[in-house]
């Protein structure tokens, strides 16, 4: 349990910083999208924060984080039918679409190196920040689809506005159902 919270500690420090990043960028390009994503991950920040503070009141802080998580897919709408309807997004420097790349491969296999080991855990806490992880990778694999389809040629802007509804409604629906399996787990 020591070395998992280390990695829930490392994984908290990366969430924010890359709130920091994006409500900053946010703010000097004037982007609702990024603020938007920066909000989220800085909420998601606080509630993995929660977690790793709560000692006595595991089930307690699942079941919240749950309904956190069910919560938060409701702006991640509000991101999606942004990205659809009017900010198809902008074109970053290759640097940092390498590096986001990275962010959102390194969260995707952490996420799954987690649930690996908490599959049969009867721990709230593991239990709780594996659906954390998750719900950290999946969006930021959003955005770096998001991102990468404006950065680098080759579709159309039709074809970016199809992917970006389909792949964030289905992240929208999974971090939703991430929430409801909290709130709903006999086991936890």
């Amino acid at each position: 349990m020591d070395r998992t919270l280390k990695f829930a500690l490392a994984g908290l420090a990366f969430n924010i910083s890359f709130a920091a990043y994006h409500l900053i960028t946010g703010a000097i390009a004037s982007s609702w999208w990024s603020l938007t994503l920066g909000s989220y991950y800085f909420i998601l920040s606080i509630v993995r924060f929660a977690v790793l503070r709560s000692k006595s009141k595991e089930r307690f802080i699942a079941k919240f984080t749950g309904c956190m998580l069910m919560l938060l897919s409701i702006p991640l709408i509000g991101t999606v039918i942004l990205s659809v309807v009017r900010d198809r997004g902008q074109r970053l420097h290759m640097i940092v679409m390498i590096a986001m790349a990275a962010y959102a491969f390194t969260r995707i296999t952490l996420a799954t190196v987690k649930f690996i080991k908490a599959r049969r855990s009867t721990s709230a806490t593991l239990v709780t920040l594996r659906n954390i992880s998750f719900a950290d990778a999946f969006v930021s694999i959003f955005a770096l689809q998001r991102s990468m389809l404006v950065s680098f040629e080759g579709m159309t802007e039709a074809e970016i506005v199809i992917m970006n509804a389909v792949l964030g409604s289905a992240v929208c629906v999974t971090v939703f159902l991430l929430g409801l399996n909290l709130v709903l787990s006999k086991k936890i």
